[in-house]
C-alpha cells in the first residue's frame, strides 16, 4: 500500500508543479471565481461548450499544491464530459474526499486518477483545498456570478 500511496502523491506533485491547462479561455461559455479566505488559494475557472459537453475547460489562480493538483486534475478529467458527468464528478470526489460513503456503485470507476486524493480526508483542513476548485465548478455550471468560498 505504502508504493500506491508514494505514486499518488508523485501524481500530486506532478500536477502542482506543473499544472494542466492553467490559462484562460476568452470565448468562455462560462466561468466563476472561487476563494479560501483562511489560505488563500483563488481560482478562476473557464469552461467551453459544446453540444452540453466540455469542450474546452482551465483555470487560473494560485494556491497550495493541493488546490493546484486537484484544478489541473479536474480539467484533465472534465473534457469531454457532460453537465450530468460533471455533476456526478463533483459529488462523487466531494464523498471521496470527506471520507462521506457515496451509494453510487459506479464512483469508484468515475473518479479514475482523481482517486489519488482519498487521503486527503485524513486531514480536515486540506478537504477545503482539494474541494475549492469543484464548488467552483459547481457555481459555474449552476451560473453563480459572485465569488463562492470554502468558508
Amino acid at each position: 500500500m505504502s508504493d500506491l500511496r508514494e505514486l499518488y502523491q508523485e501524481l500530486i506533485v506532478d500536477h502542482s508543479r506543473s499544472p494542466r491547462n492553467c490559462r484562460a479561455i476568452e470565448d468562455a461559455d462560462l466561468s466563476a471565481e472561487g476563494y479560501n479566505p483562511l489560505c488563500g488559494d483563488h481560482v478562476i475557472l473557464y469552461v467551453k461548450l459544446e453540444d452540453d459537453k466540455v469542450k474546452d475547460i482551465s483555470f487560473q489562480g494560485n494556491g497550495c499544491a493541493i488546490s493546484t493538483a486537484s484544478a489541473s486534475l479536474l480539467t484533465e478529467v472534465l473534457r469531454g464530459k457532460t453537465r450530468a458527468e460533471a455533476e456526478l464528478l463533483f459529488k462523487s470526489f466531494h464523498d471521496l474526499v470527506t471520507g462521506a460513503n457515496s451509494q453510487d456503485a459506479n464512483s469508484g470507476a468515475l473518479l479514475g486518477k482523481l482517486k489519488v486524493f482519498a487521503g486527503v480526508s485524513e486531514f480536515p483542513v486540506r478537504v477545503k483545498c482539494a474541494t475549492l476548485v469543484w464548488h467552483t465548478l459547481k457555481a459555474a455550471l449552476d451560473k453563480v456570478r459572485q465569488p463562492v468560498s470554502t468558508e
